[in-house]
C-alpha cells in the first residue's frame, strides 16, 4: 500500500538538511556552524573541529576554539587556513580566535550565488523524491493494488506536497540573499 507519509518525511529531511548547510555560510557574523563543513587530521583519522576543542561566540564577530590537546593547535590552523572560510586563525597558547571579516561586495555576490545553487540542488532533490513516489504508484496501479482514481489523487497530493516544500526552499534561499546583501 502506498504511505504519502514516507515522502513527506523525506522531503521534510531534504529541506532540515538544506537549512543546516546555509547554516555553515559566513554572513559577517560569528557562527560556530562555519565550522562544521571543516575536518581536522588527527589521531589518524579526520575529525570535525567541535570533537577536539570547544567552540565559542563570545562576540558578534569572533569565534574562539580551546583546543583540548595542545598538539592539535597547528593542524586545526591549517585546516581552517585550507578552507574556503577566509578566516585568519591567532593562536593564543590552547585558544584559536577566529575574526570574521567584514563582508566585501564581491564575496556578498558569491555568496549569494552559492546560496542560489544550493536551494536549486534542494529542489532537485525534492523533485526526485517526488518522481519516486509516482513511480511507486505506477507500479502499484500496474500491479492492480490501486484504482486509477487513487493513483490520480496520491500524485496530486505528492505534487502538493512538492509545491510546498519547493516554496519554502526559495522563501529560505531570498530571506538568507537578503541577510547576506544587508551592508
Amino acid at each position: 500500500m502506498f504511505s504519502l507519509s514516507i515522502y513527506k518525511n523525506k522531503m521534510s529531511k531534504t529541506f532540515e538538511k538544506f537549512i543546516k548547510d546555509l547554516s555553515t555560510l559566513s554572513t559577517g557574523r560569528a557562527n560556530s556552524n562555519m565550522l562544521d563543513l571543516i575536518y581536522v587530521d588527527v589521531y589518524g583519522q579526520k575529525m570535525p573541529i567541535n570533537q577536539v576543542g570547544t567552540i565559542t561566540t563570545p562576540e558578534p564577530r569572533v569565534i574562539n576554539i580551546q583546543v583540548w590537546d595542545v598538539n592539535n593547535v597547528s593542524l586545526i590552523d591549517t585546516a581552517i587556513k585550507k578552507s574556503d572560510l577566509g578566516l585568519n586563525p591567532q593562536i593564543d597558547g590552547q585558544l584559536i580566535r577566529l575574526p570574521i571579516p567584514d563582508l566585501s561586495e564581491e564575496r556578498r555576490n558569491e555568496i549569494a550565488k552559492l546560496i542560489k545553487n544550493m536551494g536549486e540542488q534542494c529542489k532537485i532533490s525534492i523533485r526526485n523524491i517526488r518522481r519516486e513516489g509516482n513511480d511507486e504508484l505506477k507500479k502499484l496501479l500496474k500491479n492492480k493494488s490501486i484504482s486509477e482514481d487513487i493513483e490520480k489523487k496520491e500524485e496530486k497530493n505528492i505534487q502538493n506536497l512538492t509545491d510546498e516544500n519547493i516554496k519554502k526552499i526559495e522563501e529560505k534561499v531570498n530571506t538568507k540573499e537578503k541577510e547576506i546583501m544587508q551592508i
